[in-house]
Formats: C-alpha cells, structure tokens, sequence
C-alpha cells in the first residue's frame, strides 16, 4: 500500500546528492547488535526502518576518522581507530525519501564494546526529529523480525565480523541496492 506524501516535491523535482559514509555494527558483550528506528516524515503514516550508527565523511576526514566520530555523536560512546574491525562490506545504495534521494558509497566496520547507556546527546536536529528509538537486537530478534532493517544484509555483515580472519578478509562487496520510502525517480 502505497502512504501519501505530505508537500514534498514530486521524485524526478528532489534535490540528489551522493557521498562517501560509514557505518558501524555496534555490538556488546551480551551479544546484542544496537541499531536506530530513523524514519521518512514527509510520508503518513511515517514509515520506519531500523539503521546501524553511522553516517558522512566530512572534508578533510579518513573513513576510520568518520566512523568514530558518528560513533560518538549518534551513540555517545567513545571508541579508537583501532577499536573498528574491517571494513566488512561495501555497497552503493540509494535512498530515496520523500525530501531527497541520496546515493551513497558506504563502507560496514565492527566494534565489539560492553554493554552501554546510549546518549543521543549528539544528534543532530534532523536525527532528533527523525531517529525516534534505538534498540539493543538479539540475532534471533533479527532472524524473526518483520522490521524494515537496512542494510537487509546486517546478518550476513554480522557473520562476516564473527569468522576468524575478519582482518586479512576482502570485504563482502553488496553491491548497488535500493532501501528507500519513496521510488528514486
């Protein structure tokens, strides 16, 4: 069923922009993945989907130097470089909301980290307006959950984190993929 957009342009009249971003499989000792409920406000009822921590390089910054920075604004904990394993995964995705479609050449890094309060002291106020929960996932909440979860890979990513030369690995090459509220064009 297809939600009505509310007064946002026509898709071929949104802006378009592409960028390099990193994402983060933050998982804890308990064996749980933390992932955002982020959502499309210009489509009723709102549609959601569950993302893991992450977000653009900015000018200037290495992709090791970007995933510790989003890390720490979208979650409040403080990890290292060294911290991150990988990268897991690459793709290009292309998401498509009702404001704006963007494409993204995004790399997947692990962290293995204890169990922690998430702050979300460093959103920014489009996440405020937009991420509107988190959750620590069970892999079996995973397995069974009928949950939008982008990217619809996390498990195999997950997988890829859990075998032993995790390092020394190619990353898992994803693709091109649509995860988008509203058709790219």
């Amino acid at each position: 069923m297809a939600h009505p957009v509310l007064s946002a342009p026509a898709p071929d009249e949104r802006s378009r922009n592409r960028r390099r971003a990193m994402r983060v499989l933050l998982v804890d000792s308990d064996d749980r993945l933390l992932l955002f409920r982020d959502s499309d406000p210009g489509i009723v009822p709102r549609p959601t989907f569950w993302i893991t921590p992450g977000g653009g390089v900015d000018p200037g910054e290495t992709d090791l130097q970007a995933a510790v920075r989003e890390v720490a604004e979208e979650t409040g904990l403080s990890i290292a470089e060294s911290d991150l394993v990988g990268p897991l995964a690459e793709r290009v995705v292309v998401h498509g909301y009702s404001d704006v479609v963007t494409t993204q050449d995004e790399l997947f890094w692990f962290v293995r980290c204890a169990p922690f309060e998430v702050s979300t002291d460093g959103h920014t106020e489009v996440e405020i307006a937009t991420m509107t929960a988190h959750h620590w996932w069970t892999r079996s909440e995973l397995e069974v959950t009928d949950k939008d979860i982008w990217p619809r890979d996390i498990l195999r990513i997950w997988d890829h984190a859990a075998a032993d030369d995790t390092a020394a690995a190619e990353p898992l090459d994803l693709g091109q993929v649509d995860e988008s509220t509203v058709a790219p064009g």
